[in-house]
């Protein structure tokens, strides 16, 4: 069947979060805290284990009075902000408070940056007259990022789990994508970087195409294999 329409996950696959060093010290910057490299670092590390980073690795290990909070994190504003708060708060700093900065952080568009071949596949993509839907489990608006970095006049749709109530890799969230593309699921490819999330679309019928979630400078290229899917 022929490809005539793309949906792409967000994080890990079009854009990356920062490096949780950057994150952390981006907000302590603001706040007049100029910690040493290595406390820093130290620090940033133990956030980024505890998986306070949106965007960054998984939690080594959820504490079990968060489980539930965790696994549907993506399903409402409020389950987001509250489970990666309190994994935040599960480490200690020295500065005192500055967990929900930290979370407000990882939502400005500087906290961001797309991979080098972004923006040639979806320019491509847009020439070809190929539809795209950006699909996310996500619990805020991650429009305005795609607007910092000149991006969202590439997207046609975006359907974003916290808005809908569901998450990858329930299939509905996929149909909704599909039918906002106004094509039928086996006309349209998924690309993202998580097996079991966005595997949900292959239940529809569409194409899986998979990427690893790298840091930017570690992938310049991984994207363009996608155009080879489109008629």
């Amino acid at each position: 069947m022929t490809i005539k329409g793309c949906m792409f996950d967000f994080s890990g696959t079009l854009l990356r979060a920062e490096p949780a060093r950057r994150w952390l010290g981006a907000v302590l910057e603001r706040r007049g805290i100029t910690p040493g490299e290595e406390e820093l670092a130290t620090y940033a590390e133990r956030l980024e284990r505890a998986g306070g980073l949106p965007g960054g690795a998984a939690p080594e290990r959820v504490p079990v009075r968060l489980e539930r909070l965790y696994r549907e994190r993506d399903l409402s504003a409020e389950h987001h902000r509250a489970a990666f708060t309190a994994l935040a708060r599960e480490v200690e700093l020295p500065w005192g408070d500055v967990h929900a900065a930290l979370y407000e952080r990882h939502m400005e568009p500087a906290a961001w940056s797309p991979y080098p071949d972004t923006v040639e596949v979806l320019e491509e993509l847009r020439r070809r007259g190929v539809p795209v839907a950006v699909v996310s489990n996500i619990g805020w608006d991650l429009r305005p990022v795609f607007r910092a970095h000149g991006l969202d006049g590439l997207v046609d749709v975006f359907v974003l789990s916290f808005e809908h109530g569901i998450q990858k890799p329930d299939p509905r969230l996929f149909r909704i994508a599909c039918e906002g593309l106004g094509l039928p699921p086996e006309r349209v490819a998924m690309v993202g970087d998580d097996r079991r999330a966005d595997g949900g679309a292959a239940a529809l019928g569409c194409t899986l195409h998979l990427v690893d979630h790298l840091p930017v400078e570690q992938r310049p290229s991984g994207l363009l294999p996608v155009l080879e899917l489109i008629a």
